[in-house]
């Protein structure tokens, strides 16, 4: 899949993801920080991954794991800093939301600071009913 949005196309081929850029945003974000690279890259493997692109320059990011039917997490969503407020993670979340082999599945995510952007495509907080584990390693 690709689409134009402005001057940008969203897209969901995964050879043109530029994992350094995905590998140096989430070093510095605040929910991977801790992940090593070689596990950033894994996850990207095994996702679906969408990129927003400024002709060749990938200026935005979203991974979904899913099992294909029933449910999907949508994770490290980001727009690099000197892209931010044209509306770019709106139409990316956009796309994904609509996107047929999503739009039947249960959505999740996690975030401290963007409730009000996921809230506008159908997420709701649901904080009673939700658990996490972290990983083992992390605890020792």
């Amino acid at each position: 899949m690709e689409l134009q949005y402005k001057e940008y196309v969203i897209s969901d081929d995964k050879r043109r993801i530029d994992v350094q850029t995905v590998l140096d945003f989430l070093a510095s974000s605040y929910w991977a920080s801790k992940r090593s690279p070689e596990k950033i890259k894994k996850s990207i493997e095994n996702s679906v991954c969408y990129g927003v692109y400024d002709k060749d320059k990938m200026i935005a990011f979203a991974r979904i794991v899913t099992d294909g039917a029933t449910m999907y997490y949508l994770c490290d969503v980001f727009v690099l800093e000197e892209y931010r407020g044209q509306g770019i993670s709106k139409k990316l979340v956009e796309v994904i939301t609509n996107a047929p082999e999503f739009e039947w599945m249960t959505g999740i995510l996690g975030t401290k600071d963007a409730h009000g952007l996921y809230q506008q495509y159908g997420f709701e907080r649901d904080a009673e009913r939700f658990m996490r584990r972290a990983p083992q390693a992390l605890k020792q």
